[in-house]
C-alpha cells in the first residue's frame, strides 16, 4: 500500500489554501494535490505493514508539544509549482528534524533532499501541468493577501485508495 506522512494545515490558513486551490482549478483548470492543505513530512512510500510507523508516531505525539509557524506570501519551484511560503519557527524546525530522525530508523522509509531535514516547507497551491500558464497563475495568486499564524500540531498518515488519499490516522501533538 502507498502512504504519505503530512501535517495538515488547519484553521483559517487551511481553509484559505483549500479554497484557493479550488478557485485556481475553476479559473485556470489546473489540478492540485488530492490531500487537504498540508506540508509534507515524508513523501509517498510503499509498505505492506506500517505498524512500526504508527507506534512511533503515537509515542512521538505523546512526548512532543506543538510548535508555531507562519505562512506568509507565495513562492514557486521554477515554473512547475506555486505554493504558500511556510516560515517555520525554530521550535518547529527542531520538532520536524527530531521527527525525521525518528522516522528514519524505519527500514522502509528513506528520506531524500526534497523531503528530509533541509526541505523547503511549503503548502502547494498548484503543481499539475502549470508550465504554459505559470505567469498568469503567478500574477493571479499574488494579488491575494496571504498571512497566517499556524500550529504544527498534528502528524497525519494518508493512504492511497481508489485514486485518492484517505486519512489513515491522525496524531495530535501535546498542547
Amino acid at each position: 500500500m502507498r502512504y504519505v506522512v503530512v501535517s495538515v494545515v488547519k484553521g483559517n490558513a487551511g481553509k484559505f489554501n483549500n479554497n484557493l486551490r479550488k478557485e485556481v482549478y475553476e479559473k485556470f483548470n489546473v489540478k492540485s494535490s488530492k490531500l487537504p492543505a498540508h506540508f509534507t513530512i515524508k513523501s509517498p512510500f510503499e509498505s505492506d505493514d506500517i505498524s512500526e510507523l504508527e507506534n512511533l508516531l503515537d509515542k512521538f505525539s505523546k512526548e512532543n508539544s506543538y510548535a508555531h509557524y507562519k505562512i506568509n506570501g507565495y513562492d514557486h519551484f521554477d515554473d512547475r509549482v506555486i505554493f504558500m511560503k511556510v516560515i517555520m519557527s525554530k521550535e518547529g524546525q527542531i520538532l520536524h528534524d527530531n521527527l525525521v530522525d525518528s522516522i528514519s530508523n524505519i527500514d522502509y522509509i528513506n528520506f531524500n533532499n526534497l523531503d528530509g531535514k533541509n526541505k523547503i516547507f511549503h503548502v502547494t497551491i498548484s503543481s499539475k501541468k502549470i508550465k504554459n500558464i505559470f505567469n498568469d497563475l503567478w500574477n493571479y495568486v499574488n494579488r491575494i493577501q496571504c498571512d497566517f499564524d499556524c500550529k504544527f500540531d498534528n502528524i497525519c498518515i494518508y493512504r492511497w485508495e481508489n485514486n485518492t488519499w484517505i486519512l489513515h490516522k491522525e496524531y495530535e501533538l501535546k498542547k
